[in-house]
């Protein structure tokens, strides 16, 4: 996994590349009409009901706007939020408010929605020994903060991108000419360039179970697309002897019936690629 020096520079790459898309050569809107030196303050109002996520990374663009900007939290990020709250105050230069408006808002939205969906896969695995994992399917450019979102609804992050685990999935043992063939050149190739990276092996059926498990090295098994009876047969071939995950279009309504046969990780992309924007916005006040 990314140390937290690599996760913030990602951050911090968004921040800088967001304001530069949005603001150019500056917001002639609020330089039009508003005076330089003008100060005020506004008020983050949610309208929608979930999990509240993004309130710290929201400071860290109020201060890249401008260091003088002063954030009033009310509500933090994993805590509940019901229409009418008021999740945080902002005052300082009127322009730099309003600067940082837009980029606050969208990822507000999006985190939100991704920790609320994320907080609802937890609360239905709760009591269970099973995880809920994001995956890569992320929007591109945003996988740090989606990532960060799915960490403040209560899951767990899988590997953040291709470099900091290995991930041998069915493309990759076709490609390599089989399951024993692939986890021998991965294991070959993490030798010569001196990589202590965990591999994950990607089973399509009870065979490719019994093969993996034929060779060591192996952190965890993804059984994927598995039904029922067959993870419960999987879970027992392993028997412990590497870490479990279930994957392929496990939803609210399967998740725990996964977890009840008894695998250590369910991941799942909708975490991330299938919800619907909080609503929040920035008023004067």
């Amino acid at each position: 996994m990314i140390t937290q020096e690599q996760f913030q520079k990602e951050v911090d790459l968004i921040i800088k590349n967001a304001i530069r898309e949005d603001v150019g050569d500056g917001d002639h809107s609020s330089l039009a009409c508003i005076p330089a030196h003008a100060s005020g303050k506004a008020k983050l109002l949610v309208k929608d009901n979930g999990i509240l996520a993004g309130v710290n990374f929201a400071y860290q663009v109020f201060q890249y706007v401008d260091k003088n900007l002063i954030v009033e939290k009310f509500i933090d990020d994993g805590e509940q939020i019901v229409n009418g709250d008021v999740a945080l105050y902002v005052s300082g230069n009127s322009q730099s408010i309003l600067k940082a408006e837009r980029l606050v808002l969208n990822a507000m939205q999006r985190m939100s929605a991704i920790a609320t969906k994320t907080h609802e896969f937890a609360k239905i695995l709760k009591g269970t020994n099973t995880k809920i994992l994001d995956t890569r399917k992320t929007t591109p450019g945003l996988r740090a903060l989606e990532k960060w979102a799915v960490k403040i609804g209560g899951g767990e992050n899988h590997r953040f991108a291709l470099y900091d685990m290995i991930m041998l999935k069915d493309n990759h043992i076709d490609f390599a000419g089989g399951i024993t063939k692939a986890i021998d050149k991965t294991k070959q190739y993490l030798k010569e360039k001196d990589l202590d990276l965990k591999i994950i092996v990607e089973a399509r059926n009870l065979d490719e179970i019994e093969e993996i498990l034929s060779n060591s090295g192996v952190h965890r098994i993804l059984i994927d697309n598995f039904n029922y009876e067959d993870t419960r047969k999987a879970v027992k071939m392993i028997n412990g002897k590497c870490q479990t995950e279930s994957s392929g279009g496990i939803t609210l309504e399967t998740a725990k019936h996964y977890a009840n046969c008894g695998v250590d990780f369910i991941s799942s992309g909708a975490l991330t690629h299938s919800v619907y924007n909080l609503d929040l916005s920035l008023k004067a006040v």
